[in-house]
């Protein structure tokens, strides 16, 4: 991924919190206070990176479909007899979103004399997306072999029309599994915050309280067994920290490759749960613990 200013922003926010953080750690010793700042210097710091992957799926999403208004263009014009380096010639005008200055380069360099296949190879390399690079694939070949090739790109339309009807219709019935997905996540998050809070507290008190019961009993052990004062809340609270983060991170690549079929996709979806775990958890211990 190319470095934006953005993401140069994102990584100089984090490093400067990071190094207050440090400092005013030195200075205070708040381990719980620590954990949170780092928690939002990774928000910070990863943020930009999200925000990039998730315009570079809807670049390639509005790509995907302009190169099927391209490829419709081109059928009709082809069919109308018109050669397809004269096609590609008059349409480059037309606004393709995204995709207009890779088809305006594509027409000049044919205008140049550049053979089409070979224009076509370079347009699908700019363009990089895997279902332009399989389109464009086709074409050059039924240019090549000198066959139908109106038929060719309209069948090229038609698949690329039916691609990304399916994965339209698979987003959206699989929305009510996300929505499932992250609504269980934030149980799963107040589950473990009331077990550390509540629970173990209650379940150490009562381990203490039998201690104190039992004190004539206790105080003929030797010192080592009197320092098992019950149980330690902060131990066991401990992993869940790591618990709450490991869940969230697999949870949004479960649900990214459900939704969207990518677990590149679910990124976002894994930095969305794991940061608002750590937050929250590390919170909870800034604000509640006592």
């Amino acid at each position: 991924m190319e470095f934006k200013r953005m993401h140069w922003f994102g990584i100089i926010a984090a490093a400067v919190l990071i190094a207050v953080d440090i400092i005013y750690y030195v200075i205070r010793k708040d381990a719980n206070l620590l954990l949170f700042l780092l928690g939002i210097s990774a928000m910070i710091l990863f943020l930009p990176f999200i925000i990039g992957i998730v315009l570079e799926n809807k670049k390639e999403q509005e790509i995907t479909e302009m190169f099927l208004e391209f490829s419709r263009n081109l059928a009709e014009s082809v069919a109308t007899g018109t050669p397809i380096s004269k096609s590609i010639i008059n349409i480059k005008k037309k606004n393709y979103g995204e995709l207009t200055p890779h088809i305006e380069k594509l027409a000049n360099q044919i205008s140049l004399g550049i053979p089409v296949g070979r224009a076509l190879e370079t347009f699908a390399s700019d363009v990089g997306s895997n279902v332009v690079n399989r389109a464009v694939a086709l074409i050059r070949e039924a240019e090549r072999a000198g066959g139908e090739i109106d038929y060719i790109l309209e069948s090229v339309a038609k698949s690329i029309s039916e691609v990304d009807k399916l994965k339209k219709e698979r987003k959206a019935a699989i929305y009510s599994l996300v929505v499932q997905g992250y609504i269980i996540f934030f149980i799963f998050i107040g589950i473990m915050l009331i077990m550390q809070f509540h629970i173990l507290p209650l379940a150490a008190s009562a381990g203490t309280f039998g201690k104190f019961t039992v004190g004539d009993l206790t105080s003929s052990l030797p010192d080592s067994a009197n320092k098992q004062e019950g149980l330690d809340v902060q131990s066991l609270s401990r992993p869940f920290l790591a618990l709450l983060v490991a869940q969230g991170l697999l949870a949004g690549f479960t649900i990214g490759k459900l939704a969207e079929g990518s677990i590149k996709a679910g990124m976002k979806h894994s930095f969305i749960l794991a940061i608002t775990a750590f937050l929250v958890s590390t919170g909870a211990n800034l604000f509640l613990a006592t």
